[in-house]
């Protein structure tokens, strides 16, 4: 029997390129996919109303779940995952942006890769970008702070599919209302990824801009803040250790008398205060995060349903 795919698109004020979006998925996509798949948009609050109706999606429904207000892109994919999960059957789901960048065409290789390793999510490993070059930069330093800082490796964003035999797992992933990419990276399920090229934008201008990079990179970041906070509190232990040998090399100097008057004590006091000041803030670090660990989460499985106005159906 055909797998059921839903296909979950959040946007934002992106109906021009939606739209075209639709255009290349009825053009691109395998058609025994494209034959049993239901397209679902998380519209994350709009500001603005569509101006034209939705390209013919072969024949087929469109649904559109309407949130009370805009939450950003992380939350939208939480809360389309959480409803598909609930009340659409669907052995597949595909996560994708809604402006074009993540090809129709690579769906075919995430279902392809999905049945050679059928209990993992499978991601589009990005191979190529086509932003320009400062954004490029940015996100490389973004990848390595987020190898220093977690000890992980993220080489994908959003667009992924998801086996139904992990969905429910995943909605139950407080991490994901933060993160998508971070949470399944924290919660342990297993994936897997193919190589991609990124396309281009469809319509409209990116949204995407410096500062939302860097909010994006922390909140990735702040995913995995408990191992984070550890490798910051070793970390500071270790200049804390260098700073010792250095104070320990000073006196020495000062024993020997081969130090200028004055010289050694100010900087053995201001490595002293640096010290202490590092790792003390560490540690409070530290316990902020076991602090939060015993915290009751947010769980998008079941808090979704406080920021769904309305799902409508176009045919």
């Amino acid at each position: 029997m055909p797998e059921n795919f839903v296909i979950i698109i959040p946007q934002f004020n992106d109906w021009e390129a939606l739209n075209l979006l639709i255009q290349k998925i009825n053009a691109d996509l395998n058609a025994p996919i494209l034959k049993n798949t239901t397209l679902f948009i998380v519209d994350d609050c709009s500001s603005r109303e569509r101006s034209q109706p939705f390209a013919n999606f072969g024949g087929k429904e469109i649904k559109v779940l309407r949130l009370y207000r805009n939450l950003g892109h992380q939350k939208a994919i939480a809360i389309g995952l959480s409803y598909v999960a609930e009340h659409m059957a669907a052995d597949k789901v595909i996560v994708m942006d809604a402006d074009g960048e993540d090809a129709p065409a690579d769906i075919n290789l995430l279902a392809a890769r999905s049945l050679q390793e059928p209990g993992k999510i499978i991601f589009a490993e990005r191979n190529k970008r086509t932003e320009n070059l400062l954004f490029r930069s940015f996100y490389v330093i973004y990848k390595l702070l987020f190898k220093l800082l977690t000890g992980k490796v993220i080489t994908f964003g959003n667009f992924s599919l998801v086996p139904q035999n992990r969905l429910q797992n995943l909605v139950r992933v407080s991490e994901i209302w933060n993160n998508y990419p971070g949470g399944i990276i924290r919660s342990r399920i297993p994936y897997d990824s193919v190589l991609t090229n990124r396309a281009k934008r469809l319509a409209g201008e990116s949204k995407m801009n410096f500062v939302s990079l860097v909010l994006h990179g922390l909140s990735a970041i702040s995913v995995l803040v408990d191992t984070t906070a550890v490798r910051i509190l070793i970390f500071s232990i270790f200049m804390s250790g260098v700073a010792i040998a250095f104070i320990v090399f000073i006196i020495f100097l000062k024993l020997i008398g081969n130090a200028t008057p004055g010289w050694a004590s100010t900087l053995g006091s201001t490595l002293m205060i640096l010290m202490l000041q590092s790792f003390l803030i560490s540690l409070f670090l530290v316990f902020m995060v076991l602090q939060y660990r015993s915290q009751q989460h947010f769980i998008p499985a079941v808090h979704y349903r406080d920021f769904v106005e309305k799902v409508d159906t176009f045919s």
